[in-house]
């Protein structure tokens, strides 16, 4: 079962977008941040402990192509941003 995230970032929050996921059974703190050197969203994902797991550029995927985000972090779990809808996509 996917579940979906919409992404709406804040330039009233920091960060300006934050969010908690769950990847292999494990809570993550998922959180986006504008880099204005790269002008382009970054995205990385915090265990419990503040530790980062994963960090990387957010690629959109196109409707009927995956792009996944943090390839190869987990076992059962995909994450993905799919630019058209502007959700993230996590399964399962």
């Amino acid at each position: 079962m996917t579940t979906l995230v919409a992404f709406n970032p804040s330039n009233n929050s920091t960060p300006p977008f934050s969010v908690t996921v769950t990847l292999d059974s494990t809570s993550y703190q998922l959180i986006a941040t504008w880099n204005l050197a790269g002008q382009r969203w970054y995205v990385q994902l915090q265990d419990q402990s503040g530790n980062v797991a994963w960090m990387g550029p957010l690629i959109g995927s196109p409707l009927g192509s995956d792009i996944y985000l943090a390839l190869g972090i987990f076992q059962a779990s995909t994450l993905l941003y799919r630019a058209d809808t502007g959700n993230f996509e996590i399964d399962p």
